[in-house]
């Protein structure tokens, strides 16, 4: 089975950086594209941003655009997510999740990821 584990979370100002990793195992982490999705305390899970098998495209939520960058080593099977000019609002468990398949056909669909690590807390404060 596929196996995701986020670390990285914290405690961090605001206006502060973080950077999250997401280790991943049990197939061939090169070829399947990658995604974080986050929870806000009382809110929904919502899209953060995705990137391809290769790297070479990129999505991302229009409230981080600018902020944050998602990234990949396939060599060392990892994703991670760079993220800038943290705010209050981004207070939330972020949670890395890949595809059934290689590609998603809707990269922004939190249907299309069926795996999903345990997720990471991150706490942005005043």
């Amino acid at each position: 089975q596929v196996q995701l584990v986020e670390s990285g979370g914290g405690l961090v100002q605001a206006g502060g950086s973080l950077r999250l990793s997401c280790a991943a195992s049990g197939r061939t982490f090169g070829y399947y594209a990658m995604a974080w999705f986050r929870q806000a305390p009382g809110r929904e899970r919502e899209f953060v941003a995705a990137i391809s098998w290769s790297g070479g495209s990129t999505y991302y939520a229009d409230f981080v655009k600018g902020r944050f960058t998602i990234s990949r080593d396939n060599a060392k099977n990892t994703v991670y997510l760079q993220m800038n000019s943290l705010k209050l609002e981004d207070t939330a468990v972020y949670y890395c999740v890949t595809p059934k398949s290689p590609s998603p056909r809707l990269w922004r669909s939190i249907d299309e990821y069926p795996y999903w690590g345990q997720g990471t807390q991150v706490t942005v404060s005043s």
